[in-house]
């Protein structure tokens, strides 16, 4: 198969991150793909993972425990999503320093022959496990999510950091038998499938956490820092699968300095710590992926020192989160998609970037809080640029209008509004208005996030 032909395979799978109504226990069914991964000889099962749920802030979180892993001196696969720009992104491998970085701010990202022919390989399998039917066969994530098994296992990574997709406990990652599990901050989304309070959120979002296969080897739990309906759901879900867990902020304390901050781990200190994300919630998301490795070098005598770790911090790169891609004017990424990332993009944009004037490009999925991301993030702006991705999750203009005309009544704020098209005329737009002393911001979408690094990447 092509590169080509290996996409319009996938594209032509069930894909729950292009349709915006479906139910969530009836379309997501583990037992199925676990029944899937049982016909292709369970290439997780010789994986090493680490598991990595919530609801902002996983990814990044991901990429903080891969960087420090690698210079560690171990290889880490990492699994994340959605991707950006080119499907690839989600499977990586970062390999220990001296060995051959490809792939730019997507180091170790999967080469296109050897996706192919993972493509190809499980291709015939799915055709065979549904017989042709592809209502019974597998989805498109649960294909990239044993796409991933497959290609780490074979490339024997010392560990797999998995991210979930949807929730936690129906997920497809959620077919592994993790060595540690991580919980992000949980906040209000998606609640037409994963409940409709914290609480409820949180139990799908902590159903990663299981009990041990071997009970001499209890499961481990790091969780940030949570809102206590949160928190309590956590603890409950482990005091009844017996995992240890740690809760940073309290069992792990942290302080934070002139923009470098301390963790104080379970088994030691590690000081003047420094990441090249901007923003507070970034350093809370280091200080759990901190702990998380602290624990992996315990339980597996990792070479894990203060070193290593500041540098496989301050070495982390994660597109499209705080990304900024040009200085005049200032041009700066991020996928914010729910309340709480809206709210932290607003804290670390008013902290770290002065500037003239904002211009907003806003564009957010249909299935998504739009009434939260308005608010959080319209009161930033001088200008409004509303725009949808090429994607059919993405909302109509007109109803993101509405809801930021709200906020405008609300505020008593009086920003300049344009609705656009496409991503690319947004930009085009945001560019007329903006002077070298101003700022354009990219949010509200991942989706957006995405188109739009593509057309300023090909610009600069």
């Amino acid at each position: 198969m092509t590169y080509r032909q290996s996409l319009d395979y996938l594209e032509s799978l069930i894909n729950y991150e292009r349709i915006t109504r479906w139910t969530y226990k009836t379309s997501f069914k583990l037992e199925r793909f676990r029944d899937f991964l049982e016909t292709i000889g369970n290439p997780q099962r010789r994986l090493r993972c680490v598991h990595v749920a919530g609801s902002k802030g996983k990814g990044s979180t991901c990429a903080f425990i891969a960087y420090m892993l690698k210079e560690a001196g171990c290889s880490a696969g990492l699994y994340t999503s959605p991707h950006l720009s080119d499907l690839r992104e989600r499977f990586r491998i970062l390999r220990p320093a001296g060995a051959a970085d490809k792939g730019g701010v997507f180091e170790g990202m999967i080469a296109e022959d050897v996706f192919c022919a993972l493509v190809e390989s499980l291709k015939t399998a799915n055709d065979n496990f549904s017989g042709g039917d592809k209502e019974k066969g597998i989805t498109f994530f649960e294909f990239c999510t044993a796409l991933a098994f497959r290609y780490f296992s074979g490339e024997n990574v010392d560990f797999c950091v998995l991210e979930t997709g949807m929730g936690g406990r129906l997920d497809a990652t959620n077919a592994v038998e993790a060595v540690l599990s991580v919980i992000t901050p949980v906040s209000y989304e998606h609640t037409q499938v994963l409940g409709r309070t914290l609480a409820e959120i949180a139990g799908e979002k902590a159903g990663i956490i299981k009990p041990a296969v071997n009970k001499k080897q209890l499961l481990e739990v790091i969780s940030s820092p949570q809102m206590e309906p949160a928190a309590e759901a956590i603890r409950k879900r482990c005091a009844w699968t017996k995992a240890g867990l740690w809760e940073v902020g309290k069992d792990i304390p942290f302080s934070v300095e002139n923009g470098k901050f301390c963790v104080k781990g379970r088994f030691g200190r590690y000081d003047e710590l420094r990441i090249g994300l901007p923003g507070r919630h970034q350093i809370v998301n280091a200080c759990a992926a901190v702990a998380a490795v602290e624990a992996l070098a315990h339980k597996y005598r990792i070479k894990a020192d203060v070193d290593s770790l500041r540098r496989g911090l301050y070495n982390t790169l994660w597109p499209g989160r705080c990304e900024v891609l040009s200085r005049d004017p200032l041009i700066m990424l991020d996928g914010a998609q729910n309340k709480a990332s809206a709210a932290a993009l607003k804290e670390a944009v008013t902290d770290n970037f002065p500037c003239r004037k904002r211009i907003l490009v806003l564009g957010i999925s249909a299935d998504k809080d739009i009434r939260g991301i308005c608010r959080e993030l319209v009161p930033l702006a001088d200008t409004v640029i509303i725009t949808r991705a090429d994607n059919p999750r993405a909302c109509d203009s007109g109803l993101i209008e509405k809801e930021v005309l709200r906020v405008e009544r609300l505020t008593g704020g009086t920003p300049s509004i344009f609705k656009t098209g496409s991503v690319k005329e947004a930009l085009d737009k945001a560019a007329a208005e903006a002077a070298k002393e101003d700022m354009i911001l990219v949010a509200g979408s991942l989706f957006v996030a995405g188109e739009a690094r593509d057309v300023i990447t090909k610009r600069l």
